[in-house]
């Protein structure tokens, strides 16, 4: 049995990795379980799995569950480093689970990777230590993991990376209504079911500028040769080109289950009648439209800023992260994100080669910048 820790274990991703669990009771071990306020839910979760370890946030009273059900509690970088763990899925969201990737790599453990902003912040430094350790970093957000899936077998030859991006909930919405669209209004995705941080970055777009970072860091492919296009129906996942002509698409309904029971078995593919079937007759038409850069300035302005390095993708997903808190709490407008973001980055000093400790910092720098700007 595989025994997991899963960081995140209340979230979206965090609660299919645990319904996939479900379906494969023999293949995994629940070691370990980690999350912030959703005290309800874990002890949902502790009692159904039984793990030895939990990390969570709370007032002692709201944590007494955790002895009455035979659980140690610890911090997340003591769980992933637990001998029994030989898999951690990294299900956060932010910067809050980079140290313990850094401390579970350090240990050895493969990691399933769905926090997108540890990559993206400290990209070069977990791939570097995870091949210096022998670790394997396996993707979990279906985009990534579709390319994954379609560079099994190919050793070489990449002509271009092809990542396909719904749109988000205001794909089809008239420029002229966007300043005026609600946080509800953002939440609501067209195909994916996620959480309310990933949902409005679909809608920016800014979660398609991450995946590229984490597809040019995780697959060593140049800027240049990462494509985006908008794909509504969310059926193709992603593409690969070779240098012959020849394209590789990964296809299949949009459940997240799919990769995430990728990634959990890994190298093996076993049957899971839970999962819906992609019919191609169902599925109807596929499109595909260009990305447009004027609708989605959050892109734009990401790849601006994954390019140069050093601190500046730290410091953006914090300004990220602070301006779309600001939008849900309505403190800001959506159209403002894209403008807090920029202003908030103007003034970042960045560090050359930085320690882990100097990327968090430089997160936090972001958010509480972005804050300022926005003049709260």
């Amino acid at each position: 049995m595989k025994g997991l820790a899963v960081l995140g274990s209340t979230g979206s991703v965090g609660t299919q990795t645990l319904d996939v669990v479900r379906s494969f009771r023999s293949s995994f071990r629940v070691v370990g379980l980690a999350a912030r306020r959703n005290i309800d839910l874990l002890e949902s979760q502790v009692r159904e799995f039984k793990p030895k370890l939990v990390s969570c946030q709370g007032t002692a009273s709201e944590k007494a569950f955790l002895a009455s059900n035979g659980c140690a509690e610890c911090r997340m970088e003591d769980m992933v480093r637990d001998p029994d763990v030989d898999l951690v899925v990294t299900a956060t969201v932010g910067d809050v689970a980079l140290g313990a990737t850094i401390a579970a790599i350090e240990a050895g453990k493969d990691i399933a990777l769905a926090n997108k902003e540890s990559i993206v912040m400290a990209g070069g430094m977990l791939m570097r230590l995870a091949r210096d350790r022998g670790v394997m970093v396996l993707p979990l957000d279906s985009e990534p993991n579709a390319i994954w899936q379609a560079l099994a077998g190919e050793e070489e030859g990449i002509s271009k990376l092809i990542i396909t991006a719904s749109g988000g909930a205001f794909r089809d919405s008239d420029p002229s209504d966007l300043a005026d669209m609600t946080p509800e209004q953002a939440l609501d995705h067209p195909t994916w079911k996620m959480g309310p941080k990933i949902t409005v970055d679909s809608a920016t777009l800014m979660n398609k500028a991450f995946e590229v970072i984490e597809a040019h860091h995780m697959f060593g492919v140049p800027w240049e040769k990462i494509e985006v296009v908008i794909h509504p129906q969310s059926v193709i996942h992603s593409m690969v080109e070779f240098v012959d002509g020849a394209v590789k698409a990964h296809l299949s309904v949009p459940d997240m289950r799919l990769p995430i029971q990728y990634a959990l078995l890994y190298p093996k593919r076993l049957p899971n009648d839970r999962m819906e079937r992609f019919d191609p007759v169902s599925a109807g038409q596929l499109t595909f439209k260009p990305l447009d850069a004027e609708r989605y300035p959050c892109f734009e302005l990401a790849m601006e800023v994954a390019v140069r390095g050093e601190t500046w993708p730290a410091a953006l997903c914090g300004a990220d992260d602070a301006a779309v808190d600001l939008f849900l709490n309505r403190r800001i407008g959506f159209l403002d994100i894209a403008p807090v973001i920029r202003d908030a980055l103007k003034g970042h000093a960045p560090v050359h080669d930085p320690s882990a400790r100097e990327i968090i910092s430089a997160a936090a720098w972001g958010r509480a910048r972005a804050r300022e700007v926005a003049g709260v």
